[in-house]
């Protein structure tokens, strides 16, 4: 999954398949450029490669995915506006700043979504709870430090 802007900085980038990264870094560039050279009304889904491309814009955010030709278009758009909707919970209408300072939470929120690609909690409800969790975690740990 690649989350970025629209002048193509790239902001969250989670591999579920091994690559070099070097070839990481070429498929990004690619995968970017093409999505961001297409028009607004354009279908969301493309093909690229031996890859299904599906990706939709939030705001000023690009959520993109590839996928394996059996996989489903419509579940993964659905997982994208999953991602987002916690992300809009948790921060609160987010935006591309969030992302930025927050990094380590939207990486924690799409682990807790996906494991290994797949979809792992379907419930909104259970991941915030781990994601309150986490943070209680590290206040406690933080305080620790402190004394």
């Amino acid at each position: 999954m690649l989350l970025f802007s629209r002048q193509g900085k790239l902001r969250l980038q989670k591999w579920y398949v091994p690559y070099q990264d070097k070839l990481k870094k070429k498929v990004t560039r690619e995968l970017i450029s093409t999505v961001l050279g297409r028009k607004p009304k354009m279908c969301n889904f493309l093909e690229w490669r031996d890859l299904k491309v599906v990706y939709k814009r939030y705001a000023s955010l690009y959520f993109c995915c590839a996928i394996e030709d059996t996989d489903n278009e419509l579940l993964t758009l659905e997982i994208i506006h999953r991602y987002v909707e916690l992300l809009d919970k948790y921060f609160g209408s987010v935006c591309e700043l969030d992302i930025i300072f927050n990094f380590e939470k939207a990486y924690f929120m799409l682990d807790e979504l996906l494991i290994g690609g797949e979809i792992q909690e379907t419930s909104k409800k259970n991941v915030l709870k781990a994601i309150q969790a986490q943070d209680l975690l590290q206040e406690a740990e933080l305080d620790m430090q402190i004394r």
